[in-house]
């Protein structure tokens, strides 16, 4: 396992970066994710606006206005937050012995805070000035809906994980209750059905300001959500962040599949669990006592051919919404199996349900329901397969 990059550079390749422990596996591959995965919406937005099903709407600009206050204000902030933090913990001794417990402490360096905060608005200012008129103009510009998915994205992105820590501490409230501000804060503990629906509800809203019509936005984005749930699963196996399976002491089926594939400790895992290893020495010295299922990896697997299926289908399928409800399908059910053998909290009621089973039959609820309301609703598109 891999808690940060440092630790996968210096497996990996035999180097010691010092500056790669601030760098979390888990949050490094949901921000490969969530580029990835906005190049990909970008595609099908075009597409789809090449077919005729979006339109654009008209905003107002103010071109060659100079730098206001609070532009500079604000960039100057992050400017020092970034030099606070960032490159204040190459300036403390002990910052990078423990990064997550650097960045959510109050320790910083000042000194570099302001420079950088300078820096900063500095640049700003000279970006402004180089626009900048005699007489501001106004200017009116068109907006398409593949202009906007930088906005989309970090909606998603905010409101996915402000959803995914609030189902979490709500499925693990024992938890939560016996140290909240911990549960709050920490690097780990995310539930993405919890994300999934913040985040959802965000970019519905997000569309309807906009006036982006949301059944083709839906469908546009159904092969981008499976693609993304795929990579952010890859940050959960490679850091071990205790979204793994049950014990599986079972002998292996076929000789020829890999241990690591069948039944894995999760050596060096990101949040300590298990027992100490032999000889290890420093943080992350931990492996679970007996192998589990390496449930991330499967759910890579699967999603990634259901991407793959879902991107096949985007051409074939053409009513609207249609696409969308077989990734409300697909998702449900890959998730309700593999709860299964998934380590989870249950709930005292009917078949002692997980948090994650129950939305999940309700995703599939939702996307029967969703391709039925379709058909009689949309007639099938006639703009070209492009």
């Amino acid at each position: 396992m891999y808690p940060n990059l440092y630790y996968a550079f210096k497996d990996i390749f035999g180097i010691e970066i010092s500056g790669l422990k601030l760098v979390n596996s888990f949050g490094f591959f949901v921000a490969l994710a969530f580029v990835i995965c906005a190049w990909v919406l970008t595609i099908e937005l075009k597409r789809k606006q090449q077919q005729g099903l979006f339109t654009f709407t008209e905003e107002k600009l103010v071109i060659g206005k100079p730098a206001s206050i609070t532009e500079l204000l604000f960039n100057g902030l992050l400017g020092f937050i970034f030099g606070y933090k960032i490159i204040g913990a190459f300036t403390i001794p002990d910052a990078l012995n423990n990064p997550p417990a650097f960045i959510l402490s109050s320790r910083g360096n000042v000194l570099t805070g302001l420079l950088l905060a300078i820096v900063f608005a500095v640049v700003k200012w000279q970006e402004k000035n180089k626009q900048k008129l005699s007489k501001p103009e106004v200017r009116i510009v068109r907006i398409w809906p593949h202009d906007r998915v930088g906005d989309i994205v970090l909606y998603a992105a905010l409101f996915g994980f402000l959803g995914a820590k609030i189902f979490h501490n709500l499925e693990n409230w024992n938890d939560f209750a016996a140290d909240p501000i911990g549960a709050l804060i920490a690097f780990s503990g995310l539930t993405f059905y919890g994300g999934l629906i913040c985040a959802g509800i965000a970019i519905i809203l997000y569309a309807k300001k906009h006036k982006i019509t949301i059944i083709h936005l839906l469908d546009a984005m159904a092969t981008t959500m499976m693609l993304a749930y795929a990579l952010g699963r890859i940050g959960c196996q490679v850091s071990g962040d205790g979204d793994w399976g049950i014990v599986n002491t079972n002998p292996k089926p076929f000789s020829w599949i890999p241990d690591f594939l069948w039944a894995y400790q999760y050596p060096h895992n990101v949040i300590g669990e298990g027992v100490p290893i032999k000889d290890c020495i420093g943080n992350y010295c931990n492996q679970l006592p007996l192998p589990v299922y390496p449930t991330p990896l499967y759910e890579i697997i699967i999603c990634l051919i259901l991407f793959g299926v879902l991107w096949m289908l985007r051409k074939k399928i053409k009513v609207p919404g249609q696409l969308f409800s077989f990734y409300l399908i697909f998702n449900g059910v890959e998730r309700f199996l593999i709860e299964k053998i998934r380590v989870n909290t249950t709930y005292d009621i009917l078949f002692n349900p997980t948090q994650a089973e129950l939305i999940a039959f309700i995703l599939v609820l939702g996307g029967i329901a969703l391709f039925i309301y379709s058909s009689k609703k949309y007639k099938p598109t006639t703009a070209e397969n492009l």
